[in-house]
């Protein structure tokens, strides 16, 4: 007799979830082979920047990620020909200070803008990946969509696309190395994993009871997909898999540190080297910041892909009274602020600025101790003279912390006498707590100098961003 079900009654859950009723469709990518006779040489080691900027081109257009890069084609390919650590060596952060220059172009760019870069992987770990996945690394290939919706994307960038070699695809556009796979991904394995004990752990982690245990072997450990891929040794999946389902190589984004204007055909970043302690106890390192910190201007010759692209920090005229506040590398934007507004104060008469700078140590971690101190000397931008100010909060040189809001209270009535004269706010630097107390903090003053209420100075405060004169550019 046959089981019947009434129509209102819906299935049961565990009949849903039943792994072995599950089932995989296409992938929605579809990868072209081509014979390599008659290609051209497109090694990311070229010297033809022509050459170069067409496989990047290419490799960008075929992502299945687009919206990750900017017009397909990098704005620039960048040389770095300063790498200068800014703290001392024996201090656990470590903070860089990167001058780049243009290979071929000329930068175009305005203080307050921000350079993306687009990062190189380790090539040990694409080899790895690509050995582990039995790819053949020096065949030719082309990507596109399988979805007749995105077909019309890869239409209209048809004549960007060239076919280029496997592994070139790979090293631009697949984060095997520092990105951390989604739950689709251990899904998707497990349907490809011979071994019966990898699919039983592969379907657990895919389903909703072994989500929190997914979360902390994957996410929290922050597992790479070789590294993953490496625990599942059963498992080989189709490329195409592999281009839909490994995360994005993302560019990095970095609030440029320098005025045009003095540096003409250059760009500085100031850059925080990420490095933290899984769980575990694994060591992981951020991947641009580690992979620019490892290069030698006078040994690489690395071209850089980069574009610029604006922030939220919008470039002050010189008759714009300022008001900075950049702990740490939240400095950067504002040391291409102060280098434009000393260059502009050669020629015309400029407003003042007071900039609030915070670090731990003076002797260990104060980021271009040297320009900010003789910008507040004798006639710089910073002097007293000018109407203008440096504070400078040392939160770990003394028993009790200091930090730049305490600096700002210190100076409460030049900070009222600015904002009274027209003065915009800037602030830049970690979105952890320092904005919102920094914003706090603004409150608080303006309530105590002006004798309004907290709820009003808030109020001012919001009026203040809405006439375009104040602004926050936070990153984490």
């Amino acid at each position: 007799m046959l089981n019947t079900v009434h129509p209102n009654i819906l299935p049961r859950v565990s009949d849903i979830m039943d792994p072995s009723k599950r089932s995989l469709d296409h992938a929605k990518i579809e990868v072209i082979y081509h014979s390599s006779d008659k290609m051209q040489p497109d090694l990311l080691t070229a010297y033809d920047l022509e050459i170069l900027e067409k496989v990047i081109e290419s490799a960008c257009s075929m992502s299945p990620a687009q919206f990750h890069y900017h017009d397909k084609k990098p704005q620039y390919l960048l040389q770095l020909i300063t790498n200068q650590r800014l703290t001392n060596v024996d201090h656990s952060r470590d903070v860089r200070h990167f001058e780049f220059e243009a290979s071929s172009n000329v930068i175009d760019y305005q203080v307050g803008d921000v350079l993306e870069i687009l990062p190189s992987q380790n090539p040990a770990a694409v080899d790895a990946f690509i050995q582990r996945c039995n790819l053949d690394p020096n065949c030719y290939i082309t990507v596109k969509a399988r979805d007749t919706e995105k077909q019309s994307i890869y239409k209209s960038i048809k004549s960007l696309v060239r076919p280029i070699k496997l592994k070139n695809f790979v090293e631009l556009t697949m984060d095997v190395a520092s990105a951390s796979p989604r739950r689709y991904f251990f899904e998707v394995m497990s349907f490809y994993a011979t071994a019966e004990h990898e699919k039983e752990r592969l379907q657990y982690f895919a389903s909703p009871e072994g989500m929190d245990d997914l979360y902390q072997y994957n996410q929290r450990e922050r597992r790479t997909v070789v590294e993953v891929l490496e625990d599942f040794p059963s498992v080989q999946m189709p490329f195409e898999w592999l281009v839909q389902l490994v995360p994005p190589l993302k560019t990095r984004a970095f609030s440029i540190s320098s005025s045009p204007s003095v540096h003409p055909n250059q760009v500085h970043l100031t850059v925080s080297i990420v490095s933290w302690t899984t769980p575990f106890k694994r060591t992981r390192h951020g991947l641009c910041s580690s992979w620019l910190a490892g290069l030698d201007p006078f040994k690489s010759c690395v071209h850089i892909p980069a574009w610029i692209t604006r922030g939220s920090l919008p470039p002050p005229p010189p008759s714009l009274p300022l008001i900075l506040i950049g702990p740490g590398t939240g400095c950067a934007p504002f040391r291409a602020f102060v280098e434009e507004r000393a260059l502009q104060n050669l020629t015309r008469s400029t407003s003042p600025i007071l900039f609030f700078f915070g670090c731990r140590n003076q002797s260990v971690d104060f980021l271009y101790k040297n320009f900010w101190v003789a910008q507040a000397q004798d006639d710089g931008v910073l002097s007293a003279d000018k109407g203008g100010g440096f504070f400078v909060a040392f939160s770990r040189d003394q028993p009790q912390k200091i930090y730049v809001q305490q600096k700002m209270k210190e100076e409460s009535k030049g900070i009222w006498s600015l904002l009274s004269s027209g003065a915009a706010i800037y602030i830049a630097g970690s979105s952890t707590k320092m904005p919102a107390d920094v914003t706090s903090t603004l409150e608080e003053i303006i309530a105590v100098e002006s004798g309004m209420s907290k709820e009003s100075a808030a109020r001012w405060l919001r009026l203040l961003e809405k006439a375009g004169k104040f602004f926050i550019e936070a990153w984490s």
